[in-house]
């Protein structure tokens, strides 16, 4: 990931132009599934926290957005069709796309799965768009966390280098949540798709 540590440094000497080379960075490397974290902690080192936040959470928005629009249209291809014929992939995927927000908050909440592939998995699940949007607020606390360690390095150079972030109280509170978070859209995925099997089985 050389050449993204060096987008990174590239954005903090922008100056005015640095949100607009974030969000066009950023959103490029959602699609091609790069590990965005890194730019959201240097957010926090060239915008400041509430700022970084901002902009942050809305490049998300259209990032993921975009990956929608790339990604979903598939969900209804010859590919995904063949791969329904397995009642217990098509079981899943009615699964998410069903009990669509709150499944989608928790999987955002959740650490385990990187946001990036996460775009792509729950748009070829055939969720709805607006669902889908709103399920972002789950991201909300990861970027605060992030964008804050960003603030307390404070040195872009440092975190393009790949310096770790200091991992206070407030990490290990949100690692903790996250996985809650992944243990209950887990068992909620499981319990739709069993339900969700049994009724195809029973109409069959």
């Amino acid at each position: 990931m050389e050449w993204l540590a060096q987008l990174i440094v590239r954005i903090g000497s922008m100056g005015p132009w640095a949100p607009v080379l974030f969000v066009v960075a950023y959103v490029l490397s959602s699609i091609f599934l790069a590990p965005v974290f890194l730019l959201t902690i240097a957010a926090g080192a060239i915008f400041g926290l509430w700022r970084g936040t901002l902009l942050v959470f809305v490049t998300k928005m259209i990032s993921s957005s975009v990956v929608f629009g790339l990604a979903s249209p598939l969900s209804r291809s010859r590919l995904m069709r063949w791969a329904d014929r397995d009642p217990r992939v098509a079981a899943v995927r009615r699964a998410v796309a069903d009990d669509g927000v709150w499944v989608m908050f928790l999987l955002r909440l959740s650490p385990v799965v990187p946001f990036v592939l996460l775009n792509y998995a729950l748009a070829l699940s055939g969720v709805r768009y607006r669902n889908f949007v709103i399920a972002m607020a789950g991201t909300l606390p990861t970027i605060v966390m992030y964008v804050y360690y960003g603030k307390i390095i404070g040195d872009v150079a440092k975190i393009a280098a790949g310096v770790s972030p200091p991992r206070g109280p407030e990490y290990y509170l949100l690692l903790v949540t996250g996985l809650i978070a992944t243990v209950v859209a887990t068992t909620s995925i499981a319990r739709a798709s069993k339900r969700a099997f049994d009724n195809a089985r029973r109409a069959s």
